[in-house]
């Protein structure tokens, strides 16, 4: 068993693929259990953000895991496979390890170094242990991916700007309304969404400067339950259902969409009426994936769009700047955490031969004392257990230096072959338990994953299982 990555992101796919793919908090369990119900996948988790969409899962076979995944992915998005799955990039084994050390320090987002993704990981993997698809491997993957990611962020400083994609929206907005870079002094600001995403944009916007914030969501609650944190943080606030965009929109100067729903939700009807009869700029910042807003919105006078597509192009054509020493120190974290973490597990494998190795000898031992027994009933109780005592300590010094170095061997990328001979030498049998990771496979993009899934698709028939199963070893 091996853990297998599926996905695409900004770096991958147009943002107008990523809409398609992308999975509402409410459709995350439904695609989970059909998932989990393929025939090769036995653990899995869904990553969806403003630029991602990411399977972890552990599969027993590389094809049939990555055919499972990709046809429940094509089946959701609507589009073929074939024309899904050149925009895929997927990790096997190690290279999976290191992808998702790699997300959760910032190393992969739009905005590298942002800190939200340690959040969206949390709860993706919450998600999935709720719906009941998490096990041993991804749970402690899990963990320890987040605890890479907390490392990173303290120890680099790669997220010391603060930056996310909210905040460089914002910056482009500030630009647009002719303020200094970053700053919203004085501007009100309309929120759509009061979810994650809006929260945050809340916090960035108390801290640009922003007069005024109004929050306008599908639950009055929620709308509120934001509206009343940035008044406590001293910034006026007020909360309105959907309805209210166009009075909303006539006393803002900017708008930060971001509700996380499936299909539009600010249409331009509403957004041409609160800006009827204005001569300042308005500016809207379309974080949502699938996007928000109605593109057409772009088409009115005066309305400036700053959506995920601009941010895109912009940052990349900004290099790191002072940040590079900090992404490269970060970089090279992730790796040594990544070949730390597979050692480790591939050393915990060798536990089971060890324990079997360790409970022969100890058979042995017992029947050769009730040997013994038999044939001296004579011997005192003292005599016997200074006996006993005397013969396990010699098995135990005989076997503590082969198997200390078995599980030091068994850290390198062809630990197993120690393992193994262990195996075949004293004839054990033990129970392994499913294995993280091998050694650290190249990624494939597009066109490669196309050619790994012809071979699963042309196959039918018991033999499939076993010709996936070779060729994974």
């Amino acid at each position: 068993m091996s853990v297998l990555v599926v996905g695409l992101s900004h770096r991958s796919a147009p943002v107008d693929v990523l809409e398609k793919v992308a999975v509402s908090a409410d459709d995350v369990p439904k695609l989970l259990d059909e998932m989990v119900r393929c025939p090769h996948v036995s653990e899995v988790t869904l990553l969806s953000t403003c630029n991602r969409v990411e399977v972890y899962a552990v599969v027993d076979a590389f094809h049939g895991g990555l055919a499972d995944v990709s046809e429940v992915l094509a089946r959701h998005s609507g589009l073929p496979l074939q024309d899904l799955t050149e925009h895929f990039f997927v990790h096997y084994a190690g290279s999976a390890v290191q992808h998702l050390f790699s997300v959760a320090a910032g190393l992969d987002s739009m905005v590298v170094g942002e800190s939200q993704i340690l959040g969206q990981l949390r709860q993706a993997y919450a998600t999935a242990d709720e719906a009941g698809t998490v096990g041993r491997v991804l749970h402690e993957l899990a963990q320890q991916a987040l605890r890479v990611g907390k490392r990173v962020h303290a120890r680099t400083g790669i997220d010391a700007a603060g930056a996310s994609v909210v905040s460089e929206a914002l910056r482009d907005a500030s630009a647009v309304l002719g303020q200094a870079d970053g700053e919203l002094t004085g501007t009100r600001a309309v929120i759509v969404g009061a979810g994650a995403m809006g929260a945050l944009a809340a916090a960035h916007l108390r801290r640009a400067g922003a007069a005024e914030i109004i929050v306008l969501n599908r639950s009055a609650e929620r709308a509120r339950r934001l509206a009343r944190k940035s008044i406590e943080q001293g910034v006026p606030a007020r909360a309105g259902l959907l309805d209210e965009l166009p009075a909303a929109v006539s006393a803002a100067d900017l708008m930060v969409a971001c509700t996380g729903a499936i299909g539009t939700v600010v249409e331009r009807a509403a957004v041409e009426a609160g800006t009827a009869g204005r001569t300042r700029p308005f500016v809207v910042c379309d974080l949502g994936l699938p996007r928000d807003v109605d593109p057409a919105v772009a088409e009115i006078e005066g309305v400036t769009v700053v959506d995920l597509i601009a941010l895109q192009r912009r940052l990349v054509r900004e290099d790191l700047g002072g940040a590079a020493d900090a992404v490269s120190a970060a970089r090279e974290l992730v790796a040594e955490e990544a070949q730390n973490y597979l050692a480790a597990q591939r050393s915990a494998e060798v536990t089971p031969t060890v324990t079997a190795l360790r409970r022969r000898a100890s058979e042995v031992v017992d029947a050769e004392l009730l040997r013994l027994s038999s044939r001296l009933p004579e011997l005192s109780d003292e005599v016997r257990d200074e006996f006993t005592r005397t013969v396990r300590r010699v098995v135990d010094k005989l076997l503590h230096t082969p198997t200390v170095q078995v599980k030091k061997l068994a850290e390198g990328p062809d630990g197993d072959s120690y393992a193994a001979a262990l195996r075949t030498l004293f004839e054990l049998d033990p129970q392994k338990p499913a294995a993280v990771a091998g050694t650290v496979e190249q990624p494939l993009n597009g066109h490669e994953v196309a050619a790994a899934l012809e071979a699963p698709v042309r196959r039918a028939g018991p033999e499939a299982g076993r010709a996936d199963a070779e060729a994974d070893r």
